[in-house]
């Protein structure tokens, strides 16, 4: 996989718990030749929990990267009228994210860089890491699967027993998504199994 001369805007979004298999996958597409720009919610900024502090995978994504965090609308929003962006991905994606994303609601730094891709017809790349995938979030799903544009990092039940509504992607096939769409190409099959089953 070949990425040299492209620019990638790469946005997380409030799933703490996924922040640590998202990482190396940066990293890959750093490795395959792409510039990266990470921008990041609020809530990713400022909020410290038992998957780790802010300001410690903020300084990753510095050292990663190579870049300076975007952490607010205003920087994000130049993305669109400079044409910065050849993809946007969105990694973790939240329910919240998503359902924001398919009603064009633009209250993040990572949905302003969303909605500069988009404006630009370039394609947006969305990783999903939701506990209501298969619930109210459901109908949101749908819509962006059916929009122009927006490609999905395959993704499946990650546990069907303990939380039949919750929808994962598998966070490896993050670079192998971002190629495809660059050729205006979905990853296949979309649909995947991510639960591990486990004797009682």
């Amino acid at each position: 996989m070949n990425l040299s001369g492209k620019t990638i805007g790469f946005g997380l979004t409030g799933s703490h718990c996924t922040y640590a298999e998202v990482m190396p996958q940066i990293k890959r597409l750093v490795d395959a030749g792409a510039t990266v720009i990470p921008i990041v919610t609020h809530t990713v900024a400022t909020t410290n929990t038992r998957f780790g502090d802010a300001e410690d995978w903020l300084r990753r994504l510095r050292e990663i990267t190579g870049r300076d965090v975007i952490a607010s609308i205003v920087e994000a929003e130049p993305l669109g009228p400079s044409k910065a962006l050849d993809c946007m991905v969105i990694a973790p994606c939240t329910g919240a994210s998503t359902a924001k994303l398919a009603n064009a609601i633009t209250d993040s730094p990572v949905l302003m860089a969303a909605k500069a891709t988009m404006r630009n017809g370039r394609p947006v790349v969305v990783a999903i890491s939701t506990n209501d995938g298969l619930g109210l979030n459901a109908a949101n799903i749908a819509k962006l699967i059916a929009a122009k544009n927006i490609y999905f990092v395959p993704f499946g039940q990650d546990a069907p027993d303990k939380k039949p509504n919750s929808l994962v992607a598998r966070m490896a096939l993050i670079p192998e998504t971002v190629a495809a769409a660059l050729e205006g190409r979905q990853l296949q099959p979309v649909l995947i199994e991510t639960y591990r089953y486990t004797q009682a």
